[in-house]
């Protein structure tokens, strides 16, 4: 059962084969049989049975249940849940209870979702690995000696192993769309401002986005459905009508125009990327989609704009963390001076302080313009470059990340390599586009994620294209847990 699609079980609720007190049940016991090897959970909730019990009352008091209704699913430790420890898998935040519901869980909520508990990420969500959390490692549940990707690594081991239906994490520049391709589920990042921002903890405010992992494409829209829309409590919410995503599956490609950036497909992405992803174009052409090469020369800088953007931008948001307020606080300080570094020094990881000294160092007088307000302006002209492209396109289709997932330790002690393993994905964050990742085979037994990016508020036609390419494709992966 932990295998099947979240609309899968939404539909054996219904004909009432099984009850929502016993998916979560299974879901519990799933947990608890393999996340010791997976590390995929920092809290698992048991009371989340009461919440499916009353799903169960009001499907057999007859009641139009809503279609998440019921199902088990988790969230990352950086999106606040009232009542819950919100911990960003830093010390710093280690015993922060959180006083309110973040919109997107507010949604979920309203929508009966069962939340079973809270997910690993590297901390305040800086990282491709996972690998720079505070309080274990997530593992690759396709391989136990790799890593899952991350920032959001928890949020797709979980969906992969089988011990969430779907989850919820957050994409600054990659985030969401590089674990799903390590883990072999899909991941979408919707439209910067289409979900409500408030709630999660911010890393880099401009760039975040919050979006979900699920077994398949229609899942996808599912979540999309209950999450989507205006906020008044987010001032970068934009008032754009939601529509049903559900409604672009099975849709025909005839004509669609996609675009094959040659910058995605060159130098520094593995072979075996590459040879999957070339299966998934041929199979869209046999779906009469039009391919078309496109250039997109600006996005060899995307990587610089967006790591001295991101990190000015975690400088500014991660000074309120500084043992005052609220988390950790050093203990034998002589003033307030000595308070604030004794408590940051012992609460934020190596990771986070490196971000930090690079942001503030861009941001410093003297600096400001030759990187902070540079950075700023090449960002616009990588908007307008993408903004050219979509003229002659409909979407775009590049590799997620240039390589499977990579072995612990890696690239631990290589900063810029690790920062790599995002080349593929940071341009989207930094023209705030919507994108995917989806399942497009396997390489050296490990999963390989194909990337779609659509124009803005344009979810629809990439759910179209993605759910085309998994019916084609039929892949169906799954890990030997």
């Amino acid at each position: 059962m932990h295998y099947l699609s979240a609309h899968e079980i939404r539909d054996l609720l219904r004909k009432r084969e099984v009850t929502a007190e016993e998916v979560t049940r299974k879901t519990l016991e799933r947990i608890n049989e393999v996340d010791s090897k997976v590390n995929a959970y920092l809290e698992v909730f048991e009371d989340a049975i009461e919440a499916a019990k009353e799903i169960d009352k009001k499907i057999a008091q007859g009641e139009d249940v809503k279609d998440l209704a019921g199902i088990p699913m988790a969230i990352k430790d950086n999106i606040c849940m009232k009542g819950r420890k919100t911990t960003c898998a830093s010390k710093i935040l280690e015993n922060f209870v959180s006083p309110y519901d973040a919109t997107v869980v507010e949604r979920l909520k309203d929508n009966g979702a069962v939340i079973v508990g809270r997910l690993n990420m590297d901390e305040f969500a800086m990282g491709s690995s996972t690998e720079n959390s505070a309080f274990k490692k997530t593992r690759n549940p396709y391989d136990l000696e790799r890593v899952p990707g991350g920032s959001s690594g928890g949020s797709a081991a979980a969906v992969a192993a089988g011990e969430a239906y779907y989850t919820l994490g957050s994409d600054t520049g990659g985030s969401i769309r590089q674990p799903a391709s390590l883990c072999g589920v899909v991941g979408f990042k919707p439209t910067y401002g289409r979900v409500s921002r408030y709630g999660l903890v911010a890393f880099a405010s401009s760039l975040d986005q919050i979006g979900p992992f699920t077994r398949d494409v229609e899942d996808a829209a599912l979540v999309l459905n209950a999450i989507c829309g205006k906020d008044n409590k987010d001032s970068t919410s934009v008032d754009v009508k939601v529509e049903d995503f559900t409604t672009y599956l099975n849709k025909s490609l005839k004509g669609v125009k996609v675009g094959l950036p040659k910058e995605y497909f060159g130098e520094g992405i593995d072979n075996g990327v590459k040879k999957e992803l070339e299966k998934a174009i041929a199979l869209l052409k046999d779906l009469d989609a039009e391919i078309k090469e496109i250039n997109l020369p600006m996005s060899q800088y995307a990587l610089a704009v967006y790591y001295i953007l991101s990190s000015s931008e975690a400088s500014s948001n991660l000074a309120r963390f500084d043992g005052i307020r609220y988390g950790v606080r050093a203990k034998d300080f002589e003033d307030v001076v000595v308070l604030y570094v004794k408590s940051r020094s012992q609460g934020f990881g190596r990771e986070v302080k490196r971000r930090i000294m690079l942001g503030t160092y861009a941001l410093s007088s003297g600096y400001y313009d030759a990187y902070y307000k540079k950075a700023l302006k090449v960002k616009t002209l990588i908007i307008n470059e993408f903004k050219k492209a979509f003229e002659d396109v409909n979407l775009i289709i590049s590799p997620t990340s240039p390589s499977v997932a990579f072995k612990f330790g890696e690239k631990a002690d290589d900063p810029l390599k690790m920062y790599l393993s995002d080349i593929c994905t940071v341009p989207v964050n930094i023209a705030g586009l919507p994108a995917v990742s989806i399942p497009a085979g396997l390489s050296d037994n490990l999963p390989v994620g194909l990337q779609i990016i659509g124009n803005y508020f344009k979810e629809g036609e990439i759910i179209s294209l993605a759910h085309g390419i998994e019916k084609a494709l039929s892949l169906n992966l799954r890990p030997n847990l």
